[in-house]
């Protein structure tokens, strides 16, 4: 029978921007006068939105507003959102390394964090010392730390630095160890904030299967952020979309996971020149462009299994050339992925208005986000008549139940197409 382990109710954390407390001896005598006459903060009544891309009129912000949830045993949350949108100072206050401004979070169980590189290390202790320290931190004893030394040690792979001071660490090996000792340690509780952004690609894939384990098979509660949204997608149950300190949109991994990408300021998936700025010149304008799922309905993301497309939209207005779309397709590192053409045809070359698309086809690109340039040019005699660099911004997203794999992490590359594979046994 599953049990409520974390309860959150009305949990809200403000901040005085630049201060410590509230920035002032006689601001604090206030706020405990009006506390000990029972009353509420009068500072609660100020502060603005943490949007950190506006300027405010207050010194107070909501970093937290009016957040609730609750988990049951061995759910794996995912919490997503940007920069600056609560999810550390949510993970903060869970393992009680700060407080709330007011609301409750209600915890049952022993909780081990992991919110940045070497969180709970002493940096002077050798490897083995904090084992040992985190593990009395926790509440095991001696004999039960001693139990699983040696499955830490071998998991994190940093056995020949087990007695060097972890302040002559690698960033790398820091993590591999810390996060070691919070998986091992058998608390009730798991949170990992991004600190796995970290680690290469061979430690992730070992940190999603632990994390996995330490859900299904022993039945502990994780709380997972990480802006990796495949590692998301293929990790958690559900999520929350957490957006300038409050909780935007709360349900199942996948769904969440869209609507955030949908969201995203940086995603561009439909646009539209008007004739006085549209790219191009006296020969060729560029009018529209948008992604488009297999049936030619607008798309916010591209479905790694089902067919899409990208369309523009051109107009020919002047003959004389023979004006070609092409696509170039750029990942989000800025690499060339690929450059693909329409036929050369003169049927292209008379004025008009003109619809162009190509299609991507299932099993092709990788999740991920990438970014469409768009142009139309002329091969003899050569002329680019229009070249719109990023001119649809757009990401790839993987249904992990639909994975024919058991592998559920991220699997580099940037194209995954779906090769024929042919296995026999010979003897």
């Amino acid at each position: 029978m599953t049990s409520v382990v974390i309860k959150v109710e009305n949990l809200s954390k403000q901040y005085r921007l630049g201060e410590v407390s509230t920035g002032s001896l006689a601001h604090d005598i206030n706020r405990l006068w009006f506390k000990i006459r029972g009353k509420e903060d009068p500072y609660m009544k100020l502060g603005e939105e943490n949007d950190r891309t506006k300027k405010g009129g207050s010194d107070y912000i909501w970093a937290l507003r009016d957040i609730n949830f609750e988990l049951q045993q061995g759910d794996i949350l995912g919490i997503i959102g940007r920069n600056g949108a609560g999810k550390s100072t949510l993970l903060k206050i869970l393992s009680r390394t700060t407080s709330p401004t007011s609301g409750t979070a209600k915890i049952k169980g022993r909780v081990a964090s992991l919110l940045e590189v070497g969180t709970g290390f002493h940096p002077e202790l050798s490897g083995r010392d904090n084992i040992f320290l985190n593990g009395a931190i926790l509440g095991m004893s001696r004999k039960e730390i001693k139990k699983k030394f040696d499955e830490i040690v071998d998991f994190a792979g940093v056995e020949r630095y087990i007695d060097t001071p972890v302040k002559r660490y690698s960033s790398g090996m820091y993590v591999r160890l810390a996060f070691g000792v919070a998986a091992h340690l058998e608390p009730e509780i798991l949170i990992v904030d991004e600190v796995l952004a970290v680690g290469d690609a061979e430690f992730q894939k070992k940190c999603l299967g632990k994390m996995k384990d330490v859900s299904g098979k022993e039945g502990r509660t994780v709380l997972f952020v990480s802006h990796n949204m495949t590692a998301m997608n293929s990790l958690c149950d559900s999520a929350i979309y957490m957006r300038n300190g409050e909780i935007v949109a709360m349900g199942e991994t996948t769904e969440i996971i869209n609507t955030y990408l949908s969201s995203g300021n940086e995603i561009s998936t439909r646009k539209i020149w008007q004739n006085g700025n549209s790219p191009g010149d006296d020969v060729v304008r560029l009018l529209k462009a948008r992604l488009i799922d297999r049936e030619g309905n607008d798309a916010d993301v591209v479905d790694f299994y089902k067919e899409s497309g990208m369309e523009f939209t051109y107009e020919v207005l002047k003959e004389g050339f023979n004006p070609v779309p092409n696509l170039h397709l750029y990942n989000q590192k800025g690499e060339l992925v690929l450059i693909s053409s329409e036929s050369i045809s003169t049927s292209l070359s008379t004025k008009g208005v003109y619809r162009a698309i190509m299609r991507i086809p299932p099993h092709f690109l990788n999740d991920g986000r990438y970014i469409a340039g768009i142009a139309a040019s002329t091969l003899i005699p050569e002329r680019i008549h229009f070249f719109e660099p990023e001119a649809l911004i757009f990401d790839v997203i993987e249904d992990m139940n639909l994975r024919d794999t058991e592998y559920r992490g991220v699997i580099p590359g940037t194209v995954r197409p779906k090769f024929q594979w042919e296995t026999r046994k010979t003897n």
